[in-house]
């Protein structure tokens, strides 16, 4: 995969605010509040800042946590997980593996079969029907 790189003035340029924002500067959008977190449609949800595949609609449940969930991403390749030690806390943090775009965190409390919460902002996808 070739990594996509672009100076933040291009990004910001280029997305929305609420997109820039998070993806770019790392923030994350209010809980319910995001298109995606209660969409069954089936699809692709690709990163929004520059298209990668990142989720299946067969991965995604419902967390109640107010952000969309899944339980795997399509393949390891496409994202990067760190260490995130903000807000006093250990988390490990999601990232575009291609773009570096921040996506949201991962946590060890899902479902079958991994037990895996990807727990995304959906300011951060772009859904997109299976090819």
């Amino acid at each position: 995969m070739e990594k996509l790189e672009k100076p933040l003035e291009v990004w910001r340029e280029e997305l929305s605010e609420e997109q820039f924002h998070v993806c770019r500067l790392g923030g994350t959008e209010r809980p319910f509040s995001g298109v995606y977190h209660n969409d069954k449609t089936p699809g692709l949800y690709q990163c929004v800042c520059c298209g990668e595949s990142l989720f299946d609609s067969d991965a995604k449940y419902d967390s109640g946590c107010g952000w969309p969930s899944y339980f795997q991403p399509v393949n390891d390749s496409v994202i990067r997980e760190l260490d995130d030690f903000s807000h006093g806390m250990h988390r490990i943090e999601v990232r575009c593996a291609r773009c570096d775009a921040h996506l949201g965190h991962v946590f060890p409390d899902g479902p079958r079969p991994t037990g895996l919460r990807y727990c995304i902002n959906s300011v951060a996808l772009k859904r997109v029907p299976r090819s």
